[in-house]
């Protein structure tokens, strides 16, 4: 198992990173929004803990900040009808805290509002997890603590779709990642690619 990857951080894209290791290797990772959001400018060294999904369509690896992020992911992945990219989604949408706090609060509402997630699954989620992620949810950040959580909620109060508005935002920090720490800004560049459509 691949664990943690750390490298060069060689390129940004909308959901995904290249990092360059010294060993010469380059890692495509895939991660969700608040990582992207906090991850510094290309060039700098980057760790990230990972998760490689073997798929029999081919294999994918997905990062995150901390082995917490990985820990979660993993358990979702653990739920019938939940892949890698309905993980990646709750985790976009709502982060490791926050999510965990919603499934074992059994906030059924806030879980089928993310992208992809519908009642039963957000049901289900709270069924098979509820009692296995108390230790995840504990100390959990206020919503909208973080840029790229204000401006998502900020596109969705406009009327944007999520998942429109996600894309919009992670093209905007993979094109400027110095907007990362400035939810205005970021909403800002998001609008214009929106509107540009």
């Amino acid at each position: 198992m691949i664990a943690s990857v750390t490298g060069r951080l060689a390129a940004k894209g909308a959901d995904r990173v290249l990092i360059e290791t010294n060993a010469g290797l380059g890692y495509e990772v895939t991660v969700p929004l608040d990582v992207m959001e906090r991850l510094p400018a290309v060039g700098q060294t980057v760790t990230l803990a990972t998760e490689l999904v073997v798929r029999e369509d081919g294999w994918a690896l997905y990062g995150f900040a901390d082995a917490a992020g990985r820990r979660f992911f993993q358990r979702l992945m653990s739920v019938s009808g939940v892949g890698p990219r309905l993980a990646m989604a709750l985790l976009s949408h709502l982060g490791a805290e926050r999510g965990a706090k919603a499934i074992r609060d059994r906030n059924v509402a806030l879980l089928a509002s993310v992208s992809g997630i519908g009642k039963k699954t957000a049901e289900r989620l709270a069924l098979e997890l509820g009692d296995k992620v108390d230790e995840l949810a504990g100390g959990v950040a206020p919503a909208g603590g973080g840029a790229a959580e204000t401006a998502l909620r900020a596109l969705e109060r406009l009327g944007y779709a999520t998942a429109e508005a996600d894309t919009a935002l992670r093209q905007s920090l993979a094109r400027n990642g110095d907007l990362a720490g400035d939810a205005q800004a970021l909403l800002r560049r998001a609008l214009t690619l929106l509107t540009s459509r």
